[in-house]
């Protein structure tokens, strides 16, 4: 199958060329590089230099590769960023997006699938929320991808085409960006290994469901490639367990330690520091993904403390 991924080049998006490849289909990416980088990419792989904005090298892209079916990964993804600038938010993740499902439907793709979040959709949720909790997002962020689900469900409903929204909890893991301000396990294993502090934002207080990276590639997979019962469905993909930020930065400065032990440095990186609480953050956000298990046949596979071990490793060896 012939599968455009938008946002290919990045975290995520690499992640699911990966298991594209290794499953024998024809992966393209489109991508603006903001974030992403070719490095992440084999060399066989297109690549489309991109912005999701623009509309004709869009069209241009989908008329050159006519993908069959579409992983939409692309998207600005901060929700601080889309507090303080909500305008951009909803040109990359509302306009951006639609961009992304018209080309789709033009070219005849048959299945879109769309990276949501569960964590901005529910709001503050204190279980594991199942996907018929009722929608609470409280930032920019969270608004422009509920949207992003409802445009999925009319381009499936008007334009005869499959569409699967992947309701993220927070996925961490090797490639994750530590130069924004997402990606909170990347920006403290980048730090720590360097011997600097970790900065904790508030009192860290915040729980998050952590989902490894390969993993969620492997459920946009199955999204891709599995048969489905209806034009739409909306599937949380998450482990259900929670991690505070406390938790998560010993944790990754323990795995810091071992590996400056391990190369010979003496001590441990210095305890975290303390900074201002971030507008718009949610104080617990985890999810229940059995859905995923019983449409998909998806669970995680990767545990968290092996899945920070990998990811920390993977920063040391690529500092």
């Amino acid at each position: 199958m012939r599968i455009l991924i938008t946002g290919g080049a990045g975290f995520i998006g690499s992640h699911i060329v990966d298991a594209c490849l290794a499953a024998g289909h024809t992966p393209a990416v489109v991508d603006d590089l903001s974030s992403g980088s070719p490095k992440n990419l084999p060399a066989s792989v297109p690549l489309y230099q991109i912005d999701i904005r623009d509309r004709a090298a869009l069209a241009k892209a989908f008329s050159e590769f006519q993908p069959e079916a579409v992983s939409h990964q692309a998207a600005q993804m901060s929700v601080s960023r889309s507090v303080r600038d909500p305008i951009f938010d909803a040109e990359v993740n509302v306009l951006g997006l639609v961009n992304v499902f018209d080309e789709a439907s033009r070219v005849g793709a048959k299945r879109i699938v769309f990276a949501s979040s569960g964590g901005v959709l529910y709001g503050d949720v204190y279980t594991p929320a199942p996907e018929e909790t009722p929608a609470n997002p409280i930032s920019p962020y969270g608004i422009s991808k509920w949207v992003g689900e409802k445009y999925l469900e009319f381009y499936a409903r008007e334009r005869g085409l499959t569409g699967v929204a992947l309701r993220y909890a927070n996925v961490y893991g090797p490639r994750q960006n530590p130069h924004g301000e997402a990606g909170v396990m990347a920006i403290f294993s980048q730090r720590l290994l360097a011997g600097e502090p970790a900065t904790v934002n508030g009192d860290g207080k915040y729980d998050r469901d952590y989902v490894y990276g390969p993993d969620v590639a492997r459920a946009n997979l199955l999204a891709l490639t599995q048969p489905l019962e209806t034009h739409f469905l909306a599937l949380n993909i998450g482990t259900g367990q929670r991690t505070d930020v406390n938790q998560l930065e010993q944790l990754v400065r323990q795995e810091a330690t071992a590996i400056w032990q391990q190369g010979g440095q003496t001590g441990s990186p210095p305890e975290p520091k303390h900074g201002p609480a971030r507008a718009g953050d949610l104080r617990s956000s985890i999810v229940d993904a059995s859905l995923a298990a019983t449409k998909l046949g998806w669970q995680p596979t990767v545990a968290f403390a092996e899945g920070v071990q990998r990811t920390v490793q993977w920063f040391a060896e690529h500092a």
